[in-house]
């Protein structure tokens, strides 16, 4: 049992890169863009030691609201006891990659405005919103091999002793 408190306590394996990954970050890094209101995922990069993250907030999701020179400012909800708290730091970009859990809701509007675009050319109205699968349809069976059976109830009987 480590008797050390510090910042980066206990995170051998949290902050350790994977096979044949060490070392600097690659350029993508620093020519990726990146916007307020981006969705943005904290992933700590132990060879950048300059503004890295806490490491509670280690593969956290997050908001940019401020973008620097070599940092970009995140806002990331912390659950507290019964509460969410809005956390703000900023972190350098190496300790940033755009996150992709909003890509298929961006992919989805895409879709639904180049429909709602077809239909008003044509002057139609369109609904796209998403609507549960129905039940299956209703289907004849025919057979001539089989014979269907009716079942008529039984007598009904009092036992009285």
């Amino acid at each position: 049992m480590p008797h050390s408190f510090g910042k980066r306590a206990r995170t051998r394996d949290k902050f350790s890169k994977a096979y044949r990954t060490k070392g600097r970050a690659g350029l993508s890094t620093y020519l990726t863009p990146l916007k307020r209101g981006d969705y943005v995922d904290i992933v700590a990069d132990a060879s950048e030691q300059k503004g890295m993250p806490f490491q509670f907030y280690h593969g956290r999701t997050g908001v940019i609201f401020n973008v620097t020179k070599s940092a970009v400012g995140v806002e990331v909800t912390k659950v507290v006891g019964n509460r969410q708290l809005r956390k703000r730091m900023h972190i350098r970009i190496e300790h940033v990659r755009r996150s992709r859990c909003n890509e298929n809701f961006l992919k989805r509007v895409k879709e639904n405005d180049a429909i709602k675009a077809a239909a008003n050319k044509k002057g139609e109205k369109v609904s796209v919103a998403r609507v549960p699968e129905g039940p299956k349809p209703a289907q004849m069976i025919k057979s001539k091999t089989t014979v269907t059976e009716v079942f008529a109830p039984r007598e009904f009987v009092a036992n009285h002793f």
